[in-house]
């Protein structure tokens, strides 16, 4: 089996052998509401799994992205994705063949840093990943939408809603403007790249599917946040994101959709697991939790390199002896932070923490405490207030989330 790299020649071939890796059909231009989700692929990022008969039997390619990291500090990444195998190949090696290409690949190009969103998340592991983000769905039957009376002293977002057509003129721009400043403030948050919107690839308001676009402007006519809807069958409007800066504009725009004469429900279908939506409602059981998942899974490649790249919180040491079985790798570091800055060196200390590469992917952004692990029997503590001293230095300043999708 030979594993090469895909050209601009090839997109015909992969698409359709990832296609049915995954059992589907490629799906015309007028099914994809105007956006092929392969459309945005990057082909000099591609791998191609052949038998010696020269058939193509696996897929895998990576996108080119900005992570933004606690402390707002934006880092390059590989967002991984199109994987599959032929079912006639599955248990054959190919898969892990093709990872290593695909990790060696990322390494060559200077990225310390891969992502994902895993189909499965029994495949991912074992290759040196971790769920880093989580997203939730809330339900909202309209006649308990009702907001809670503000408290004295609470006022809504200055502002103004203005209602678009995604179709409109300009709005695409728009949209990819506000999205743009938003990630760069959000711990966990993927950049979507002009590839992404010129080529209308990926998910609404990516593509220009029919859909409303509630915009949200600042007292000064800046917009700051929008909302992407649209109504479905029996009434049920499906809130594909809301982008905001603050909580106050994400507030103003989920009462709007809230509002929206003839609707039964409302679906939001992104919500961050920190966010205030259920606690604002004046029926806390109104706001109905579905889909409690994991979304952005990380893969780290440099160690030393991750840890000196994010912002840190909390002053304090630890010695991570993390082990990399995938690579054939292993490292023990002296993580030392002061001022929120980090140093990451080598050491034959006695660690505090033993784990696993992709245990360290999920604490990295902050979404997962180390604590957590070390109760689930993922991270080994060799002093007891080694678990409480992880949690302190690897919390962010706020839950990592991820909206994009790719």
């Amino acid at each position: 089996m030979e594993i090469r790299p895909t050209n601009d020649q090839d997109l015909d071939v992969f698409v359709d052998t990832v296609h049915a890796a995954f059992g589907r059909f490629p799906e015309t231009q007028a099914e994809g509401g105007g956006g092929l989700w392969w459309s945005a692929i990057e082909m000099d990022r591609g791998l191609l799994a052949m038998t010696p008969e020269g058939r193509p039997v696996g897929t895998a390619a990576s996108y080119s992205f900005e992570l933004t990291l606690p402390g707002e500090t934006v880092v390059p990444v590989a967002g991984l994705s199109a994987v599959g195998v032929l079912p006639s190949h599955r248990r054959q090696g190919v898969l892990s063949a093709m990872m290593r290409h695909q990790l060696d690949q990322v390494r060559a190009r200077g990225e310390f840093l891969s992502v994902l969103l895993a189909s499965e998340a029994l495949i991912y592991r074992r290759f040196g990943y971790g769920p880093a983000t989580y997203t939730q769905r809330v339900t909202v039957e309209r006649h308990q939408g009702a907001f809670a009376v503000p408290r004295a002293g609470d006022t809504p977002a200055p502002g103004s809603i203005e209602l678009l057509r995604r179709s409109d003129a300009g709005c695409a721009d728009l949209l990819e403007e506000v999205y743009d400043r938003y990630r760069r403030a959000r711990p966990g948050a993927l950049s979507r790249p002009p590839r992404w919107w010129a080529s209308r690839a990926g998910q609404p308001p990516i593509t220009p599917a029919p859909r409303y676009v509630a915009v949200h402007r600042d007292a000064d006519g800046v917009a700051n946040g929008y909302a992407c809807y649209a109504r479905g069958d029996s009434g049920t409007f499906t809130v594909d994101e809301i982008i905001a800066t603050d909580d106050a504009v994400f507030t103003a725009l989920a009462r709007f959709v809230l509002g929206h004469d003839l609707a039964t429900r409302i679906v939001f279908k992104h919500v961050p697991p920190d966010h205030p939506l259920r606690w604002q409602l004046a029926d806390f059981r109104a706001g109905e939790v579905s889909d409690d998942t994991d979304w952005l899974w990380v893969r780290i490649l440099d160690v030393p390199r991750a840890l000196t790249s994010r912002g840190w919180f909390t002053d304090g040491e630890l010695v991570l002896d993390v082990d990399d079985p995938f690579l054939g790798e292993r490292g023990r570091y002296l993580l030392t932070v002061r001022d929120g800055k980090a140093e990451c060196a080598v050491t034959d200390r006695e660690p505090d923490l033993s784990l696993d590469v992709s245990d360290l992917g999920s604490v990295y952004l902050g979404g997962t405490t180390p604590s957590m692990l070390v109760r689930a029997g993922h991270i080994r503590a060799h002093r007891p207030e080694a678990a409480a001293l992880a949690d302190a230095l690897f919390r962010a300043e706020r839950a990592p989330h991820c909206l994009h999708w790719f």
